[in-house]
């Protein structure tokens, strides 16, 4: 059955939340996963339903690094990459940094969702796309999938990793809609998937590009 990019999200979530007790929910104390919002529940693409209101990303992006410290494994959601600014320093400085800075004592298991993009008429400051911002800090992975299907996999590698992951979902990909295989083996994260081989030209893309 074809689902869509933002169902399948909700999907993989929903699965990871009840496949380990170290994911710990701040919204709903009935869910074993720590989920973190920046904006009330649901959010704009209702991508994230249940998730509790919060009022700062610099807070929420504070909170699940140090309950990532403190060895549980946040997902947190910051509504638009635009706002991810006002959490640089937890992310940048912080984050992707303790795992060296320890000298690999230390590790950050989280994820930060976000979306990105133009579409829909939102505007200057909720249209970015930052990514080539974030790609430049050692420390940090960044994913940004294509597909539902890459989307669904991508997301579960993502929070089953141990180091912070920036998640980014494009705004024009919320619609398409995508079956997913059963059982199927998750996507090394780091690894390109090879949508069609040849010999003459290499076309690189990401997201919906």
């Amino acid at each position: 059955m074809s689902e869509t990019f933002i169902e399948i999200l909700r999907r993989a979530l929903d699965e990871e939340l009840a496949r380990d007790p170290a994911y710990i929910c701040w919204a709903r104390m009935s869910r074993q996963v720590v989920h973190l919002a920046s904006r009330v529940a649901g959010s704009k693409a209702r991508r994230t339903a249940g998730a509790q209101h919060a009022i700062s990303e610099a807070a929420i992006a504070g909170l699940a690094t140090g309950a990532a410290l403190c060895g549980l494994r946040p997902v947190l959601e910051i509504m638009f990459i635009d706002f991810a600014t006002l959490a640089l320093d937890t992310l940048v400085n912080q984050a992707a940094k303790y795992r060296y800075m320890s000298g690999g004592q230390l590790a950050v298991p989280m994820v930060v969702r976000t979306q990105a993009g133009a579409a829909g008429g939102a505007a200057a400051q909720h249209s970015q796309s930052l990514e080539a911002w974030f790609v430049h800090v050692p420390g940090l992975i960044v994913i940004a999938p294509s597909s539902p299907a890459e989307a669904y996999g991508l997301l579960k590698s993502a929070i089953r990793l141990g180091d912070p992951v920036l998640f980014i979902e494009h705004k024009r990909l919320y619609t398409m809609k995508e079956a997913i295989a059963e059982n199927a083996e998750l996507p090394a994260i780091g690894k390109a998937r090879i949508a069609r081989t040849g010999e003459d030209v290499t076309l690189i893309a990401y997201s919906p590009w």
